[in-house]
């Protein structure tokens, strides 16, 4: 993958570049600020961006900003976000910017688990969405039972936050410790449940309603 990534701390910033390039990937940016992160994306194109989502100036959501701009002037660009902490505000701005390659919320603790970050960085690339399991974990527990998951059963509300984290039916099987058959059961029943359009990408789809409807 050809990747550039944008973090103004620089030991992190080092450290990406090195988790990356060791994993055989090839880093054409490394940048401290959002404006160098357009400008290098626009010039290089890059497979995926890899964001703080808080950056110079201000600190506040420079980062976060540039990859919604990203993702409309180049929508086949996958974008993983980084975060320092979980901020509800940001799952909801990243839900709006979701048309075209796939797209993560990581929290930066996940950098730290290698072959995990490389694992959600590949999913990401390839056209999926994946929301940092602590994040899923932090809606699920405040979520609301109101709304277009109300239908759901806990089992599918149990197979949709897994498919959240990105993961796919046979690992969704595994984790629950049930057959495959049984997980493509609950996920029919989720789409149908949350009448999903069948031109759409339902999976993502319904990641999307599961993330809107835990956050409100």
């Amino acid at each position: 993958m050809r990747i550039v990534i944008a973090e103004d701390a620089a030991l992190l910033r080092e450290g990406l570049v090195g988790i990356l390039e060791k994993a055989g990937h090839q880093v054409v940016a490394a940048v401290a600020d959002a404006d160098a992160l357009l400008v290098y994306t626009a010039s290089h194109r890059p497979d995926v961006i890899v964001t703080d989502i808080r950056m110079p100036p201000t600190h506040t959501d420079e980062g976060l900003r540039a990859a919604v701009a990203i993702r409309a002037r180049h929508p086949d660009i996958a974008i993983v976000l980084l975060s320092a902490y979980i901020a509800e505000a940001y799952v909801a701005e990243l839900l709006e910017s979701t048309t075209g390659g796939g797209i993560g919320y990581l929290l930066k603790d996940r950098v730290s688990h290698v072959r995990e970050f490389l694992d959600n960085l590949g999913r990401v690339t390839a056209g999926g969405t994946v929301v940092d399991p602590e994040v899923v974990r932090h809606l699920l527990a405040r979520r609301r039972n109101d709304g277009p998951l109300a239908a759901l059963t806990p089992r599918e509300r149990e197979v949709l936050a897994l498919m959240a984290e990105g993961y796919t039916n046979p690992t969704i099987a595994e984790h629950l410790v049930v057959s495959e058959a049984a997980v493509r059961k609950h996920v029919g029943n989720i789409f149908a449940k949350l009448d999903l359009d069948p031109d759409s990408d339902r999976r993502v789809s319904a990641v999307l309603a599961y993330l809107r409807g835990a956050s409100r």
